[in-house]
């Protein structure tokens, strides 16, 4: 299962990685591009609807599943190292309701070993009658009912495209995150603006040894900073709206 827009340059490679024999489910957002003539050319069902969040995308995503385990993935991922076959197994004798894979997250084609990047184990395998989408666009969050399991495998996740891609969504991920917030009555303080943009920067440099990734360590710290501070901003401005 997969929910893009405009992803016709990388879908592809996110469908084919999936296990064989899978169904293979996209919900489009209303792309403009090749993306759901892609999707159908590799055996998916395309299913349309126009974009509404990435919480409410997903959430309906799950829903139009029609088997009992559902693998969540985004468009810029892929599964590799024997991901697919783990899943393939767990599937065929599960054990838990859940189940965990690790991600590596890349930066222009650096993995980030470190830092907030680093350790990534997101929840990407659920049985469809125990799981729910949760979380505050655009950080939209799987949760299951049960035990959850971690598996053998890996997810490639390259996020950005270029510099002025990641710039770019930085503005409308920051936005789209304080208009969620705001919604559900959070309030932004002063303390907010100003500590927690720099405390990320520490966090994610010193305390999770982000500087060992080098200089694309030193961007993805810098420019998670920087989103963490347009969020904060943002929040604050709607706040007093």
């Amino acid at each position: 299962m997969i929910v893009a827009t405009n992803e016709a340059d990388r879908i592809g490679a996110a469908l084919e990685s999936a296990p064989r024999d899978a169904l293979l489910l996209v919900m489009d957002g209303g792309s403009s591009d090749a993306t759901m003539e892609v999707a159908r050319r590799l055996g998916a069902t395309v299913v349309q609807h126009p974009w509404d969040g990435f919480v409410a995308q997903k959430a309906r995503a799950l829903a139009n599943v029609t088997t009992p385990w559902a693998l969540v993935l985004d468009a810029d991922e892929r599964l590799a190292d024997g991901a697919a076959e783990a899943i393939a197994r767990f599937v065929a004798a599960p054990f838990a309701a859940g189940a965990r894979l690790r991600r590596a997250n890349r930066w222009l084609g650096h993995e980030i070993r470190y830092g907030r990047w680093g350790r990534d184990r997101p929840l990407r395998l659920v049985r469809c009658d125990a799981a729910k989408v949760a979380g505050d666009d655009p950080h939209d969050v799987l949760e299951v009912d049960g035990a959850v399991a971690v598996l053998d495998g890996l997810i490639v996740h390259d996020p950005y495209r270029s510099v002025g891609d990641h710039l770019a969504r930085i503005g409308r991920y920051a936005d789209r995150h304080a208009t969620s917030l705001h919604a559900r009555g959070v309030k932004a303080r002063f303390l907010d603006v100003a500590v927690r943009p720099p405390w990320h920067l520490v966090k994610a440099l010193l305390l999770q040894s982000g500087w060992r990734d080098g200089v694309p360590g030193l961007a993805v710290a810098i420019f998670g900073a920087v989103r963490v501070a347009g969020k904060w901003i943002a929040l604050w401005r709607l706040n007093r709206a």
